[in-house]
């Protein structure tokens, strides 16, 4: 726009033109510099000192251009030759060198003007302090804007970064406490029943089972993390009854719609392990042959599980201090997973009356 209207003060004031051939070469110049310089600063790894300097060199040596190629009356007229298209290269500057460089090119451009009015003998008139006060105000502002869009894009990236370590060690979390986890537990308890040497092994099981969970705790807080999803393709989906029906059991009754309850095969793998951390609670923590009812409910937006069980319940509080002390069944295994869906996790539990959690998933 600016090389435009460059063109149109060219044409008109022709007239006081002492060398036409010389200006429209000039233009020519800016025409061919504004497609080389769009180019390269459309490339982020050539945003440097370097094509910032040939840019404000071309743009000084078109302003100056105008002392062989106007007679003096023209500048009274209009601006130099290079005219508002000066700006590009002072925007520039602005956003690779920051304010200060802004500052400095616009006192630089004042400058050349009134060195090239005294060259050429012509009146210096107030377009010259004018252009001046518009490059340093736009400028500032430019450089001001490029300054705070840097540091939120820098900010983004450790945040974005940090978000993903997070869910990563959540997810290993997850594998961890369903594997190892419970069979150092399982050993710590029967060893110390056992007595003996198997007591030893239960103390050396138990004092990894400690540091294990101290590590991959470490950094994580439980609470839901912004922007959870599936990363499922909706092509490739699955009926979760089918997931679900190996839970059934002589203790566990399975309550599902006659119909298939679709999900995208991840999500479905992710719900269905979360179904069998809630039951393997009930299994570590309520007494033996405790009855559990899994409930499966079809929505038009979303798909829940409940988890219910006739046990003695879960004194309030014992959640919260059971996630302080490294244990991770509820908080990873079964929210941690949930949550990472989009969905939540609930828990309802009254001393002596059981526990249910409502595990929902939305579809989208």
């Amino acid at each position: 726009m600016a090389l435009a209207y460059s063109l149109v003060l060219l044409l008109q004031h022709h007239e006081h033109l002492s060398r036409p051939w010389l200006a429209w070469v000039v233009l020519a110049a800016m025409a061919a510099w504004t497609v080389a310089a769009t180019r390269g600063y459309a490339r982020p790894e050539h945003r440097t000192w370097h094509l910032l300097t040939a840019d404000l060199a071309v743009a000084f040596a078109c302003l100056f251009a105008t002392a062989w190629a106007a007679e003096p009356f023209y500048l009274t007229q209009a601006p130099p030759l290079s005219g508002y298209w000066f700006a590009g290269a002072a925007l520039a500057a602005s956003v690779i060198w920051g304010r200060r460089g802004a500052a400095l090119v616009a006192v630089l451009y004042g400058a050349a003007d009134l060195a090239l009015r005294a060259v050429m003998g012509a009146a210096v008139t107030a377009a010259t302090a004018r252009g001046v006060v518009l490059l340093l105000l736009a400028g500032l502002a430019v450089g001001y804007m490029a300054s705070v869009a840097g540091r939120a894009e820098e900010r983004f990236a450790r945040a974005v970064a940090l978000e993903a370590r997070i869910r990563e060690r959540e997810r290993l979390a997850r594998s961890i406490h369903d594997s190892v986890l419970q069979v150092l537990s399982l050993v710590r308890r029967r060893g110390a029943e056992a007595g003996g040497e198997a007591a030893e092994l239960a103390r050396m099981a138990g004092d990894q089972e400690v540091r294990l969970r101290a590590l991959i705790t470490d950094g994580l807080d439980g609470e839901a993390a912004p922007g959870g999803a599936a990363p499922a393709a909706a092509e490739d989906v699955v009926d979760l009854r089918e997931l679900l029906r190996p839970v059934e059991s002589v203790h566990v009754s399975l309550s599902a719609p006659a119909t298939p309850v679709t999900l995208p095969a991840p999500v479905a793998a992710e719900l269905s392990a979360a179904v069998r951390a809630a039951l393997d609670n009930v299994e570590r923590h309520c007494p033996p042959g405790t009855r559990a009812w899994v409930l499966v409910e079809d929505e038009e937006d979303a798909v829940t599980v409940s988890v219910r069980d006739e046990g003695p319940g879960v004194d309030p509080g014992r959640l919260e201090r059971a996630l302080a002390d490294g244990r991770l069944g509820v908080a990873q295994s079964v929210r941690g997973r949930v949550r990472d869906l989009g969905g939540s996790a609930e828990y309802v539990s009254l001393p002596g009356q059981g526990t249910e959690v409502e595990m929902r998933v939305p579809r989208r």
